[in-house]
């Protein structure tokens, strides 16, 4: 079970393949190479990195 990096909320919903969203901060997680990897929804759709807010142990899935 994966849990949020940024709220470390279990509250996820899968919306694609290794794709899911957070309802408690609304951010998108996808997980590559057992790496979560964070972004945020922009007004117009787009997705923004958020990675670089996050060290990579607390990114790592476990």
């Amino acid at each position: 079970m994966i849990k949020c990096p940024n709220c470390q909320s279990k509250d996820l919903g899968k919306i694609g393949i290794n794709q899911y969203y957070c309802w408690n901060c609304f951010i998108e997680l996808s997980i590559a190479k057992e790496t979560i990897l964070t972004h945020q929804v922009e007004e117009d759709g787009t997705l923004s990195s958020l990675d670089d807010l996050f060290d990579e142990e607390s990114r790592r899935l476990s």
